[in-house]
């Protein structure tokens, strides 16, 4: 007696994969890998052979790109290798098993992952507690588990992150992923690299702040005019008090620029000068050589001035003479 199963419809059927997956495995994979990590999971229900080619075709990959994936896969525990093909495993088994594997001995690596994880569970707890109410949902659990192996932050960077965002009344994602970037590009990964961070940033403000105000300007900087002060300050390493020398110099200006300061200011650094009082001298020089040129230009001028010759003065008088007098009306060529 043959029995047969009455599959159900493709249309109706589903195919599940585990949460873990999301939290664990997909933030860290490229997107083709979980393309034939997902095509895996659907065929695998039907139990059918697929070779390399149909599913090149299939996914619109090519053929190296899915063996790729496949060895990425094998490697993080997701599939294992047979002499047939591959066998999905269980993710739920695996994360039971990595959480509450029996350990007759710790190996001083196991000890410090422990310490560490201690702390982080700690700092994560923080956050929920000061930020969430203690209601903060899974998908900031991964998330902050993600940013802690993308920008190696410490604990209390972390916290600080949040602190930062929740007072900037700017508690989402996309802000906080932002942040986070512009931190982990200038090098914060302790709390002490941040304190750095910060007070730089304050001084930088202040200078933006009295920029603004020597200016007169009633409005915020714009996002380029911020980028030519953190130019001259950050780049150029300069003071104020070397901004300041070409902030007067916008007092003729009915409408001084950014651009026009930036030409000044650029010229100096062109020039090596790296203080208010090298810049002085360098001004002081330039005018008076200005001066010397204005000079020097005022008598070759009047050096070649072509002067009449006045040697013949009987010619001079005879040619001034020319006088026609005609009932008593009289014309002078001179």
């Amino acid at each position: 007696m043959k029995i047969e199963h009455n599959d159900e419809s493709i249309l109706f059927s589903t195919t599940d994969i585990p949460d873990i997956f999301f939290t664990e495995y997909l933030p860290q994979a490229p997107g083709d890998y979980i393309k034939v990590f997902l095509y895996l999971t659907f065929i695998s229900k039907y139990g059918k052979e697929i070779k390399f080619n149909d599913m090149s075709k299939k996914l619109a990959l090519h053929i190296n790109v899915i063996q790729e994936a496949l060895k990425y896969w094998e490697e993080s525990g997701v599939i294992t290798k047979k002499t047939t093909g591959y066998i999905l495993n269980n993710l739920k088994e695996i994360e039971l098993h990595n959480l509450y594997r029996p350990k007759v001995a710790l190996s001083a690596e196991d000890i410090e992952k422990n310490t560490k994880n201690q702390y982080r569970a700690k700092a994560v707890e923080t956050i929920n507690t000061s930020f969430f109410q203690g209601i903060m949902t899974p998908s900031w659990y991964s998330d902050i588990d993600l940013w802690f192996k993308k920008y190696l932050f410490d604990e209390e960077v972390m916290i600080a992150l949040f602190n930062y965002c929740y007072k900037k009344s700017a508690l989402h994602r996309n802000y906080l992923q932002t942040v986070a970037d512009a931190w982990a590009k200038n090098g914060i990964k302790t709390y002490s690299d941040l304190e750095l961070y910060s007070e730089k940033q304050g001084k930088l403000q202040k200078i933006k702040n009295t920029i603004s105000k020597k200016l007169g300007l009633a409005r915020p900087l714009t996002e380029y005019e911020s980028a030519y002060i953190e130019k001259w300050t950050i780049e150029y390493n300069y003071p104020l008090d070397v901004i300041e020398i070409a902030l007067k110099k916008t007092t003729s200006k009915t409408n001084p620029s950014f651009d026009y300061l930036n030409v000044i200011i650029s010229g100096w650094h062109d020039r090596n000068l790296k203080s208010a009082e090298e810049v002085q001298n360098f001004l002081a020089e330039y005018k008076s050589q200005q001066k010397n040129i204005k000079e020097l230009e005022k008598k070759s001028k009047y050096n070649n001035y072509e002067q009449r010759n006045y040697s013949n003065f009987d010619n001079l008088y005879a040619n001034n003479q020319n006088y026609i007098d005609n009932d008593n009306k009289t014309t002078v060529n001179i």
